[in-house]
């Protein structure tokens, strides 16, 4: 549901690499790989990963839409590539090879595989596998890095933390002094990126539990954004409504199961009176005593810090595979078995900042435009609200 923006991915978990296209940047904004790449290596982090992320490392190469380090308004090009493709050259050849190719028949309950083999007319889930897998979210993030630069030069952060995996919680409230940007330094040096350290050792016990009996955890994580102006998004349309797009490319993503904007499904238990943030004025600018609402109302941003919560399921690829049918023989069997994490929850609160990154830099060309960025910043200083 972007409007200003297009992006396409292209690529499969196993094969040469991955593909990527971002449509619709302004020119002049400036570009690095480093940069990129600083955002791809947080994603790979966290407690519970599996063997996959000790191949990788992740690197974007810029293969066109900048010269000299700036964007030119044109499409730009990114390229991961694989290092675990060596390994699989044959099994993932492009071309016809001479030698049998063993196929995947087991599928994985929780998975793509036995729905896309209907879908497709496969008889072979790998066909299916590897490009449902979540590496493809190598490349959303690699292209979400380009439009957090674009959010970060008019002074607007995105950051996260997970507050749950498994039944472990992490209460801490927020510090209202605390920015996205360093709330996302601080837990970064968390291997399950959280802010309490007891919750966080209670955390790491509960994965290593997991892995231990072949097992997988899911969780519950927190995306926030700060300086956002008024009126991102709109009121007159069920499809601009901004609440409306952040949920449809937050579900996009691999086991992401549930949202809740600002206090969410906790409004249910509560009075309206208790639940509705009251306006003041400082002499300025309109207030707010409280942010329930979590920074959107009526479809729009309200100039509050926007606050979004994800949950995540376990990863549905299990060492100690549950029950299945092969698809060749109708035999009932374990399912298939493939490398796989324990838990991914950190690595997804990334991967969800760089969903949040595509929507924001969307509705902020949509409402304020701009064929580069001094035209888009010129823009917001003349009209922005605040």
């Amino acid at each position: 549901m972007l409007k200003q923006l297009k992006f396409l991915t292209a690529g499969e978990s196993h094969g040469q690499g991955l593909l990527g296209i971002l449509d619709g940047l302004p020119a002049g904004l400036e570009v690095s790989e480093n940069y990129i790449d600083s955002h791809l290596l947080r994603r790979q982090m966290g407690h519970g990963r599996g063997g996959r992320m000790k191949i990788e490392k992740d690197h974007a190469d810029i293969y066109c839409g900048v010269r000299h380090g700036k964007s030119l308004g044109s499409p730009i090009g990114l390229i991961v590539k694989n290092k675990d493709w060596e390994n699989w050259t044959k099994k993932m050849s492009v071309t016809p090879v001479k030698e049998e190719i063993r196929k995947v028949t087991l599928p994985r309950p929780g998975h793509a595989d036995l729905a896309g083999i209907q879908k497709y007319g496969f008889d072979d889930i790998r066909n299916v596998l590897e490009r449902s897998s979540a590496r493809e979210t190598t490349m959303r993030v690699a292209l979400g890095s380009l439009c957090r630069k674009l959010l970060e030069d008019i002074d607007i952060q995105i950051g996260s933390r997970v507050v749950q995996i498994h039944n472990i919680k992490d209460e801490t409230k927020l510090p209202s002094d605390l920015s996205p940007n360093k709330l996302s330094q601080t837990v970064d040096s968390s291997p399950v990126r959280c802010l309490n350290k007891k919750s966080e050792t209670e955390m790491i016990k509960i994965i290593d539990t997991a892995k231990k009996a072949g097992d997988s955890v899911g969780g519950i994580f927190e995306v926030i954004a700060s300086g956002l102006p008024y009126g991102l998004g709109s009121y007159t349309q069920w499809d601009s409504k901004l609440q409306a797009r952040i949920t449809a490319m937050m579900m996009s993503v691999n086991a992401f199961k549930g949202i809740e904007i600002g206090e969410g499904f906790g409004e249910t238990e509560k009075f309206g009176s208790e639940i509705h943030d009251e306006i003041g004025h400082d002499g300025k600018k309109f207030t707010r005593y409280s942010n329930n609402a979590g920074g959107i109302e009526g479809g729009m941003s309200n100039a509050q810090p926007i606050l979004i919560r994800l949950a995540m399921k376990p990863i549905p690829t299990l060492i100690k595979p549950l029950k299945s049918v092969d698809i060749s023989s109708i035999e009932s069997k374990k399912a298939h078995k493939e490398r796989t994490d324990s838990c991914a929850v950190p690595a997804a609160s990334i991967i969800a900042e760089s969903m949040l990154c595509f929507v924001i830099a969307d509705a902020i060309l949509e409402k304020f435009g701009g064929d580069s960025m001094a035209q888009l910043k010129a823009h917001m200083r003349a009209t922005a609200k605040y």
